[in-house]
């Protein structure tokens, strides 16, 4: 007869339980009502120790969660959104010479756009996106909500220089006393080949100008086969660690199945050379790019795309992204107000406002987009627990917006007819 030693059976039971996730509650005591602020010293469950570790104890105690808020600009005509005029995929936003400046993707055309899948039908006055046959325009504003436009900042080259069928979606870089603007520049119709385009630059002593274009591409595409072959879109410069880092995105794995992601390139000057990062993508989510300087690191807002969608992240080289929160409503285009974008801090503020734009304002037929402002708390300076909330109410007619197509009609209804039969 085998002769068990019940003292040793017991201890491994016990070493089974606690493996699985269990404790003996005989001696833990269970966890407190009270939330504690700090991690308790305690057995926790996967998701407890990711509140403690990634995001901080509740919402209100996590400096990179908010909710957004959005006010309408004034100062703006849209030409009763008939969809000929579009203002698009802001800049940040800097403050000089005692106001505020934004530059963003300016249309005015004299039909709006017939649609990426009729590129065929675009001509040289007739677009086929919003963003075809656009300039870089820009506004200024002593209070962030009434803003005066300035006019052209960047307007298209004549053909064949980098964006001579429209120049969109443009950000500003500060550097040693000078002004750079990036934007994509289109040499054919946008819908055509997809949105292939690379990215090109010009520069100023004033953000009021004159912009001299540098007529060269700046960060070109990735090679045939490389994850960013077709598109560099949304340059985006910031100042870190001495260095102007452009962060960009780019469509990948082709339709119907389209990925976007995030890609990095760094340079010592802001003509270039500038070297793509060995580890792009660097995000393997979001849409527009909106990052800012945040304590010693870089952080993104990431919408839409991707499965780590309608998050901030936080990178602390810049790099090497990791969600820091979960939330909702996130700004479209966002180029907020960043004070220290471009002074090489290892101590980034974080942000409380800035514009944004919403698309298909009156429709697809008379499609265009508007600017927008949205305010919220990602700031170690402010502390507003109005932004903290985490859940928002809506009516169930927003819900109801969002309802089945077609298709989705349809196979229910032949589910519906199969069972009855």
């Amino acid at each position: 007869m085998i002769k068990l030693d019940l003292t040793k059976v017991s201890a491994f039971a016990a070493l089974c339980f606690m493996s699985l996730g269990g404790f003996s509650q005989e001696k833990t005591e269970a966890f407190p009502f009270k939330l504690p602020k700090e991690k308790p010293n305690r057995p926790l469950s996967a998701s407890m120790e990711r509140s403690y570790d990634v995001y901080g104890a509740t919402p209100q105690d996590n400096e990179l969660y908010s909710q957004f808020k959005y006010t309408e600009i004034k100062g703006l005509d849209y030409s009763n959104h008939d969809g000929t005029i579009t203002r698009r995929d802001p800049s940040k936003v800097i403050f000089k010479n005692g106001k505020y400046y934004v530059w963003y993707t300016y249309r005015n055309t004299k039909t709006p756009p017939v649609g990426g899948r009729n590129a065929h039908l675009a001509t040289d006055e007739i677009p086929s996106a919003d963003w075809d046959l656009c300039e870089i325009w820009y506004a200024t504003s002593k209070d962030g909500f009434t803003w005066e436009e300035q006019g052209v900042a960047v307007p298209r080259p004549p053909k064949p220089n980098v964006g001579w069928r429209s120049v969109t979606t443009t950000d500003i870089l500060e550097w040693k006393g000078k002004y750079y603007l990036y934007y994509q520049g289109f040499m054919e119709a946008s819908g055509k080949r997809g949105d292939d385009c690379p990215v090109a630059v010009s520069w100023a002593d004033s953000p009021d100008g004159p912009w001299t274009p540098y007529n060269k591409v700046v960060i070109p595409n990735g090679k045939p086969g490389e994850w960013d072959q077709y598109s560099i879109h949304d340059p985006y410069p910031l100042v870190h660690n001495g260095k102007i880092y452009l962060y960009y995105k780019s469509d990948s794995n082709g339709q119907p199945d389209l990925i976007r992601m995030h890609g990095l390139a760094i340079a010592d000057n802001p003509l270039g050379p500038f070297k793509k990062h060995p580890l792009n993508p660097i995000s393997s989510s979001g849409h527009e790019t909106t990052m800012f300087p945040f304590k010693e690191g870089i952080a993104s807002i990431v919408i839409r795309d991707g499965n780590e969608h309608n998050t901030i992240q936080y990178a602390e080289d810049g790099v090497n992204f990791k969600v820091a929160s979960i939330t909702e409503f996130l700004p479209n285009a966002a180029g907020p107000f960043i004070p220290d974008a471009f002074t090489d801090t290892q101590n980034g503020r974080g942000i409380t406002w800035g514009i944004c734009h919403f698309t298909a304002v009156n429709g697809w037929k008379t499609n265009h987009a508007i600017l927008a402002r949205f305010d919220c708390d990602l700031s170690q300076d402010v502390n507003d627990l109005d932004m903290k909330k985490n859940h928002v109410y809506l009516k169930p007619e927003f819900f109801y917006k969002m309802g089945l197509n077609g298709k989705q009609k349809k196979r229910i209804e032949e589910e519906n007819k199969r069972l009855q039969n």
